[in-house]
């Protein structure tokens, strides 16, 4: 009775703690019940297989933790997706590594389901691990996070998946060891052949995806080896991957099957500026109208007359580590009675949330975390935008560039708000390769600069602008 009532329960474990992580508020709770629940499959792994008395397993198990923790603690909260990325990559290969260990002694059964269900954790486990760790080099900056474009590639991947998929079943009806080997061999060099062709601005969906499948090698794993446990979670971890992996998609208004075929953009838009010319004369149009673009020496009016405030942040804030200038930035705002929030995007990082933690790890209130589809209706009633970081994720040519990555994609409306404070690092484009106009409209204030720097100008500018300064 134990074997499926403890089992039962570490699942629902597992489920509440992924409740628990869809707030912030909850977040860490979710994450240490999961911890907890973890903990306790281990050790009832330990009861089923008697491995109490094994040296070796508790040297595996240390030597793991170890690792684990001492990474954790180490890895700085912008690293964290490649941290992901490689987790990802590790339960792949940990599932793989489960049905390797047992192929001496596939021999034994004689059913072709066995055999199958077999060397579908070897395939998915294989294809997570060297996709994953493509992905950490990309987000490391080790590898060129551009789509890679080879004459045939497409062919050469079509072809290494039908091979692969055609030796899972070859191994299901032959039943020999060998073509276990060659189903891992073929899946290893597909996943990172699939992976070199993401492009780094889909990177938060190979991510979540790659998340989904470390989950589904579990779950194959633990249908080959009768273990309902492994099966169960296995198939939480998979499912919650693809949710997230299609709300990602959604976001950026893609599909997956677009995601890991590579993005090419058409020809006749390789050239970003030519794409967006329509819109530089804009800007000149209405210094010919009269209508006088703001500069920095407009800074004090904007922030002091400005009666609510909304904050963009990019992954260029997550690069200048300038997340406390932005709370210090939004703390200023509200003492100077002008209510204010951050506005988040979600593919805003290079991981769904890494916003939210970053935020978070310096004390910013969940309350004033809110996500895109919250926050899009209230920036046209929002006298100050102060964007930091961001580029695409505020850029309108979302909706007119037509045959680039960035079309399409839902964006904040930024560009509706009274006032608009830029700081980014320079004017270049970000992931998409999109020039964004909303830097040329006449309300909008460019600081171009390390934004660790430019943000608390803009603090010091605000408290001088208050009332009763000085």
């Amino acid at each position: 009775m134990i074997e499926y009532v403890v089992p039962a329960l570490l699942a629902l474990g597992f489920l509440l703690g992924i409740r628990f992580l869809q707030s912030p508020r909850t977040a860490l709770w979710g994450n240490r019940l999961g911890a907890l629940c973890m903990v306790l499959a281990v050790l009832l792994t330990f009861r089923a297989f008697g491995l109490f008395a094994n040296p070796l397993a508790w040297s595996c198990v240390a030597v793991g933790a170890a690792l684990g923790f001492g990474k954790a603690v180490w890895v700085r909260t912008i690293a964290m997706p490649q941290m992901v990325a490689l987790l990802n990559g590790l339960g792949g290969a940990a599932s793989a590594l489960v049905i390797a260990a047992v192929i001496g002694e596939m021999h034994l059964h004689d059913s072709r389901l066995y055999w199958f269900l077999a060397a579908l954790p070897l395939a998915v486990g294989a294809l997570t691990f060297t996709g994953s760790m493509v992905a950490v080099l990309k987000l490391q900056g080790r590898l060129n996070p551009n789509v890679t474009k080879v004459r045939g590639y497409g062919t050469l991947i079509s072809i290494l998946l039908l091979s692969g998929v055609g030796f899972v079943f070859a191994a299901a009806v032959l039943r020999q060891p060998a073509l276990l080997y060659i189903v891992a061999a073929f899946f290893s060099v597909y996943g990172l052949a699939m992976a070199l062709r993401v492009g780094g601005a889909d990177m938060p969906v190979l991510i979540s995806f790659l998340n989904s499948l470390s989950g589904v090698a579990a779950a194959f794993s633990g249908l080959a080896l009768n273990n309902v446990l492994v099966a169960g979670t296995g198939a939480l971890v998979g499912v919650a991957g693809m949710i997230l992996t299609q709300l990602m998609c959604r976001a950026m208004n893609r599909n997956l099957p677009a995601v890991l075929r590579g993005f090419m953009p058409a020809a006749t838009a390789a050239g970003t500026s030519g794409a967006l010319a329509e819109d530089t004369p804009a800007a000149e149009q209405n210094e010919s109208e009269g209508v006088k673009p703001l500069t920095e020496a407009d800074l004090e009016e904007v922030l002091g007359t400005a009666r609510n405030a909304l904050i963009v942040p990019g992954y260029g804030m997550a690069m200048a580590q300038a997340q406390q200038a932005v709370k210090d930035l939004m703390d200023a705002l509200e003492a100077a009675g002008k209510p204010t929030r951050a506005a988040i995007h979600p593919v805003a990082g290079r991981m769904p949330g890494h916003m939210h933690v970053l935020l978070a790890e310096v004390g910013l209130d969940y309350d004033k975390l809110c996500d895109m589809a919250v926050i899009n209706s209230e920036f046209p009633e929002t006298d100050l935008v102060v964007a930091v970081g961001a580029c695409d994720v505020i850029n309108p040519a979302a909706a007119t560039a037509e045959g680039t990555p960035l079309h399409g994609m839902p964006i904040l409306r930024a560009p509706e708000a009274g006032h608009v404070i830029v700081c980014n690092l320079d004017e270049r484009p970000g992931y998409s390769g999109v020039d964004n106009p909303l830097y040329h409209q006449p309300n909008v204030i460019t600081l171009w600069g390390d934004a660790a720097e430019t943000v608390p100008r803009l603090t010091a500018i605000l408290k001088n602008a208050a009332p009763g300064a000085g």
